[in-house]
């Protein structure tokens, strides 16, 4: 650990696309910041390699997304090095990491839908883990998406709006009609980003008050690797089409998104509690994404499947 660093910012998703831009802003801008991020693998280390100028204020950590015992078990190790005084206090959550997938059908190491279980539990329960562990103030700041609207207008016709039902279902593989098909793979990640707003509402309600909690919706980012599970039509246009819209006021590239992901950290005023913000913009998100019931119903099952005795799906 650095000597000089006096806040730390836990980060998922810092190891590619908008991700990785932000994680070195945070470093770049904030020399008195340590990042310690989540990741898969090998990915960690890669990052890290990249980012060798900082090293001595970045700590990597192993966990996968699609495993609540190893989210749990990241959660737990980077707990004990915060009560232990090997981290210095922490101030900020980035939760950035995200899937999505080319059907409904992909399940995760607890036999849940895998675009559930990455977008809406594992944020979840880092949130649970560490909130406990966060001094105030502090800043939780969760990635989502404009697909959460269903309009053309915000997801140009890309994405098909989400499908609501009860969370119990969606947290199961094959909830919606053709659940092979890659509609139902992009319907289930545009209703886990509604999901995730649900959430945000709800933890906003529960959390103290001086630990503020907000959504980043980067807009139309092509060239990120989230369609790197996708048919081949759509990897090459979101590496060789779509990336032509960051041309005009429809789309970004990463590295934009990433400063303005970094910036929902370092900015001296915080975004409000329980927001949206778009891009840069302080935004409302869409109106079906206000439903107090919705949200305790699906606290209640983040809940009981992210609990350490949580049965077998």
């Amino acid at each position: 650990m650095s000597r000089t660093a006096h806040r730390t910012v836990v980060m998922t998703g810092a190891t590619r696309g908008i991700g990785r831009h932000a994680a070195a802003r945070l470093l770049a801008e904030a020399p008195r910041l340590h990042l310690v991020v989540l990741a898969r693998g090998t990915s960690g280390e890669a990052l890290a390699e990249s980012l060798s100028r900082h090293r001595d204020r970045l700590t990597v950590l192993e966990a996968d997304l699609l495993s609540l015992d190893s989210v749990r078990a990241a959660a737990d190790r980077t707990a004990h090095m915060l009560t232990a005084g090997s981290l210095p206090p922490l101030r900020g959550l980035l939760l950035n990491g995200g899937v999505q997938h080319t059907s409904s059908m992909v399940e995760s190491a607890d036999g849940l839908e895998a675009t559930f279980a990455v977008n809406v539990l594992a944020p979840h329960l880092l949130i649970r883990r560490l909130g406990d562990h966060m001094p105030e103030p502090a800043r939780i700041v969760l990635t989502v998406s404009d697909t959460h609207f269903g309009d053309l207008r915000h997801n140009l016709g890309l994405v098909p709006g989400p499908q609501w039902m009860a969370p119990e279902a969606l947290a199961r593989p094959g909830a919606f009609s053709s659940p092979a098909g890659v509609t139902a793979g992009r319907t289930a990640y545009s209703t886990s980003k509604l999901a995730a707003v649900h959430l945000i509402h709800e933890h906003a309600r529960r959390l103290p008050p001086g630990i503020v909690i907000a959504g980043f919706n980067p807009g139309l980012v092509p060239a990120t690797g989230i369609a790197r599970s996708a048919d081949a039509l759509s990897r090459f246009a979101m590496r060789w089409v779509l990336p032509m819209l960051a041309l005009t006021p429809l789309a970004a590239m990463p590295r934009t998104a990433g400063r303005q992901l970094a910036r929902m950290l370092l900015d001296e005023t915080p975004p409000p509690d329980g927001g949206y913000v778009s891009r840069e913009r302080v935004v409302a998100s869409s109106a079906e994404s206000y439903d107090p019931a919705r949200e305790r119903e699906l606290w209640d099952l983040a809940e009981r499947l992210t609990a350490p005795s949580a049965p077998p799906a």
